[in-house]
């Protein structure tokens, strides 16, 4: 039998190891995802929704830890998708089943299913396509953005039942047309911005420090209402700016004539 040099032994080991600090995020962010499909069964769909959005503020710290503390690796990378794949692909697709898609039977299960497929091909061509596409933008709907869109319905309509209550009978096709949306929308070639073009480090006005209070305290007073709204215009935002994309390039391409 061989045996291994101090050295060799050494980087074996550190092959095999992990690191630990990241990949606690991220298994956090798995176990939310987890806890969200739990509550879903239990019919508690708010803790439910409320679950998702945490897996989303955890599945952001992650990756900005590993960068900030030098410990990103291939396994934390691999490990990040797979608990993607739970939080923002099956968690959200079995919420939406359970809350508003199953009285349309086969039609219901299907749309989840869309939804759980189009959250795992979105994945998939992120983790392909990281190296080769503009760092601006997002090919197609983020998976967090398109889950914090269809728990955001269910997280507003639990907050403003009252409200909503003459429009009761129409929440089924709402969540038809959420959840199919957003699963489609996710293997779109639709360019949506990254925000890895805002930079903390910068300096600001003194008044962006005043608006950032306002925002503060309006998402503290209605966190539901402003995080779907805000959710709603970014799965917009994507589609606005690929029409004014379409809408410039013959203007473009005349002008280069001349």
């Amino acid at each position: 039998m061989q045996l291994q040099s101090p050295s060799s032994r050494a980087q074996t080991l550190r092959r095999q190891s992990i690191y630990l600090l990241p990949n606690l995020f991220t298994l956090a962010a798995l176990f939310s995802g987890f806890y969200a499909i739990v509550q879903a069964m239990n019919g508690q769909f708010e803790s439910a929704a409320l679950a998702i959005f945490a897996a989303m503020i955890l599945d952001g710290l992650d990756g900005r830890v590993a960068r900030m503390t030098h410990t990103q690796s291939e396994f934390g990378a691999q490990f990040d998708s797979l608990s993607d794949m739970v939080s923002f692909g099956v968690a959200p697709a079995l919420i939406m089943y359970e809350w508003g898609l199953s009285g349309f039977g086969k039609l219901g299960w299907a749309v989840a299913f869309i939804y759980c497929a189009g959250a795992a091909l979105r994945l998939a061509r992120f983790n392909t396509n990281i190296e080769v596409v503009d760092k601006r933008f997002f090919q197609g709907l983020p998976s967090p953005a398109a889950a914090a869109l269809v728990a955001g319905l269910v997280w507003i309509n639990i907050e403003y039942h009252d409200d909503l209550s003459p429009l009761v009978e129409l929440l089924p096709y709402a969540a038809l047309c959420f959840t199919l949306f957003a699963g489609l929308t996710m293997v779109s070639n639709v360019p949506y911005w990254s925000f890895k073009e805002l930079h903390m480090r910068k300096t600001v006005p003194f008044v962006s420090l005043l608006i950032a209070t306002l925002i503060l305290l309006i998402g503290a007073s209605r966190p539901a209402l402003v995080l779907f709204s805000f959710f709603i215009c970014y799965a917009a935002s994507g589609y606005v700016y690929w029409l004014w994309r379409v809408i410039k390039r013959p203007k473009q391409a005349v002008t280069l004539d001349k």
